[in-house]
């Protein structure tokens, strides 16, 4: 029986996607005990996930202080884990890995460099590109195992999924309205992955006015007087429903299950509403790669709007720009018009919903 650990200390996304690697080493070792090191905030895209056995959350101000980081690392040694896998690849999880005395050590070569220490028994190079639809993130992690374990193509499982209990399928704050519901992820995780206000609000409008639907709004409970102030700058709030927000991930995940699909920045909540089977609408901040996050796309599910498909003269895509372009991606992100956006989005919401 092989113990093993996936550490992924990132965002929602990043633990979501990283999912797979459990989903496939069932596969590989049925009687395998898998655990995940997560950020506490993120434990609810795996929760019952029937692939992980154990899910070891860690705060993560308390992961920067040495002691804590120490006392951790002592703990997973204890664990005498026979694999590791880190798609983190950052300093924490490298030393996790050193002092694990685990075997088999799989992490991330980065720009092709082996890393200063032993960190890895297994340096595995990100992908040159993608090859499949799942997006170059997914197709990543699953080249850490194929690189190692024996596994067949077709047993192969790219897609992250989200498992809900019998209780979770029954929730029912959407049950006394009698049209169905698109989620409006108003804004992105982080500054740099909204879009400008008053761009969300014509979005809005545009949906509201066309399609017989009622919008919810999702943001981060920090994010509220912004989720106001757009709220208030709407033109048909009576078509909006304001006062049914759930502030979890888990209470997300329940409310989404009963949504129609989600239109938002992209982020934790579209790979969230695509382990749901949910259609999704993303409007890529302009210095994500598109083709690492772009997952599923088949231009009726799932579709998604970036500005340098748009304008393909503006700006270039090498790192040093993208870094640049993130440090303050305002100028760019206001080249995103709902001019541009509103063609896209409105061949996607007419395959799904019903216009007034």
């Amino acid at each position: 029986m092989k113990k093993i650990l996936v550490i992924q200390n990132k965002r929602i996304g990043d633990v979501l996607i990283a999912s797979v690697i459990a989903q496939n080493m069932k596969i590989i070792y049925p009687n395998s005990i898998i655990d995940y090191l997560v950020y506490d905030y993120t434990v609810g895209v795996i929760e019952n996930n029937p692939n992980i056995d154990n899910i070891i959350a860690v705060n993560d101000t308390e992961l920067k202080k040495f002691g804590s980081l120490t006392s951790l690392i002592n703990k997973l040694r204890n664990n005498k884990y026979d694999i590791i896998f880190d798609p983190y690849a950052k300093l924490q999880s490298r030393l996790i890995c050193l002092a694990s005395n685990a075997p088999i050590r799989i992490g991330f070569k980065k720009r092709d460099k082996n890393p200063p220490l032993p960190f890895y028994s297994h340096n595995i190079p990100f992908l040159k590109e993608k090859t499949k639809n799942c997006g170059k993130a997914i197709e990543d992690r699953i080249n850490m195992m194929t690189s190692v374990f024996d596994i067949n193509e077709s047993d192969l499982n790219y897609e992250p999924k989200i498992f809900l209990t019998e209780k979770e399928q029954q929730y029912n704050k959407l049950e006394t309205y009698n049209k169905p519901f698109v989620m409006l992820g108003v804004l992105g995780s982080t500054p740099q992955k909204s879009m400008p206000y008053e761009y969300i609000v014509a979005l809005i409008n545009f949906i509201t006015k066309t399609y017989n639907v009622n919008i919810l709004f999702n943001y981060a409970p920090h994010q509220k007087e912004d989720a106001l102030g757009i709220y208030e700058k709407c033109a048909d709030k009576d078509s909006i429903v304001i006062d049914i927000y759930e502030d979890s991930i888990r209470g997300f995940v329940k409310l989404m299950n009963k949504c129609a699909l989600l239109v938002g920045n992209e982020g934790g909540t579209i790979h969230i509403s695509k382990a749901l089977n949910k259609p999704t609408f993303t409007i890529f901040s302009p210095y994500v790669l598109k083709e690492h996050w772009a997952s599923f796309e088949d231009k009726k599910t799932h579709t998604s709007i970036h500005l340098l498909e748009e304008k393909p003269d503006l700006f270039s895509t090498d790192r040093e720009e993208r870094r640049k372009i993130e440090e303050d991606p305002s100028y760019m992100y206001k080249q995103l018009t709902p001019e541009l956006i509103l063609p896209k989005l409105e061949s996607f919401l007419s395959l799904h919903l019903k216009k007034n």
